[in-house]
């Protein structure tokens, strides 16, 4: 059989996969349930829906946190489990990788690693940085642009990066993603409700209500426990307690954001004061993000058309391009030889 090329994206709530030979992206969730602390029960979109609904026997466990290999072991028989679902990979095949940005060279070398030591036995595995994956899914000329700033919102992380002259110039990973908002709106309507909802509600939420929209009276319906009675029920949550959760996480972004700019070089900053800000990553979807970035920060903001999948779209053209392959490099080189 013909060897293939896969792109992998590897986040902390969700993998991406481009596969070269089908010319398909395909995405599951990251995560697994163990039964009694070693028999694995489920894994991906059905574990990560068992979150809140599970006996005490059975442990929901996400391998990725903060945008890194936490879990090493976990990792390797997720995505073994993962990739038998009626994908299977060819062995001997080549892989490029999707790294964070502002990690040590140890934490990227475990994405290598993972990979290469798999049981996909890979015959040659790259890497790139993330922020490089985002700028060639968002078409950018990425060895020609003078100065340009992606932030990837993500599940556990916002990765801030400016980029110019095919390479990075400043970056920043800020542990704060989907999961941080999730638990604000939780601990907020814990608070002043004196009603607990599950994380799986929070998202929802989150995902419902717009951050700069008109809307200020609207209200959703959702299943919890009150905790003055134990009894569990439904209340209805206004947009205003999701925004007012929400407010701290998002400005410390805005205030990272302005501070990496005011750190950039002169020249590279007029350049992105006229390229813009461009958002990548799930978090992007939320109704007018865009919008509150760009009133906060005063720099034209635009969203990816497809954020979520648009490292791994950008994985696509590396692999597929000649020209772009030189951006992905092996941990195998010259440079990393202290590593092996």
């Amino acid at each position: 059989m013909a060897r293939n090329t896969y792109g992998l994206d590897l986040g902390s709530y969700e993998i991406k996969v481009y596969d070269k030979q089908k010319d398909t992206i395909w995405k599951e969730k990251n995560v697994l349930a163990r039964r009694n602390g070693q028999e694995i029960f489920a894994v991906g979109e059905e574990a990560y829906h068992m979150q809140g609904k599970v006996p005490g026997d059975i442990e929901i466990t996400f391998p990725m946190k903060g945008g890194v290999i936490s879990r090493f072991n976990d990792m390797q028989n997720l995505l073994k489990h993962l990739l038998k679902k009626d994908r299977q990979l060819v062995r001997g095949s080549q892989y490029v990788i999707a790294v964070p940005t502002d990690v040590t060279e140890v934490e990227k070398k475990a994405f290598f690693d993972l990979v290469i030591h798999s049981t996909a036995r890979a015959r040659e595995v790259n890497i790139v940085e993330r922020a490089i994956a985002d700028a060639v899914g968002l078409n950018l000329d990425v060895a020609n642009t003078k100065g340009v700033m992606i932030v990837n919102f993500g599940a556990e992380t916002t990765e801030i990066s400016v980029l110019a002259g095919g390479g990075m110039v400043l970056n920043r990973l800020l542990k704060i993603g989907g999961a941080t908002y999730d638990h604000a709106v939780i601990s907020l309507i814990r608070h002043s409700h004196d009603f607990l909802v599950g994380r799986l509600t929070a998202e929802k939420l989150r995902k419902s209500f717009g951050i700069f929209t008109d809307e200020a009276d609207r209200v959703i319906p959702v299943a919890g426990r009150d905790l003055i009675t134990g009894v569990p029920t439904q209340k209805s949550i206004s947009i205003q307690i999701v925004r007012a959760a929400m407010k701290d996480a998002l400005f410390q972004c805005v205030k990272e954001i302005t501070s990496l700019i005011d750190r950039t070089p002169p020249e590279v900053r007029k350049a992105i004061r006229d390229n813009g800000i461009f958002l990548t990553g799930g978090l992007s979807h939320v109704q007018g993000f865009e919008t509150y970035i760009e009133e906060m920060v005063g720099i034209k903001t635009r969203t990816a058309l497809d954020p979520d999948i648009c490292a791994v779209n950008g994985l696509k053209k590396i692999i597929v391009s000649k020209e772009l392959r030189e951006l992905a490099y092996s941990m195998l080189d010259e440079n990393y030889r202290w590593m092996r």
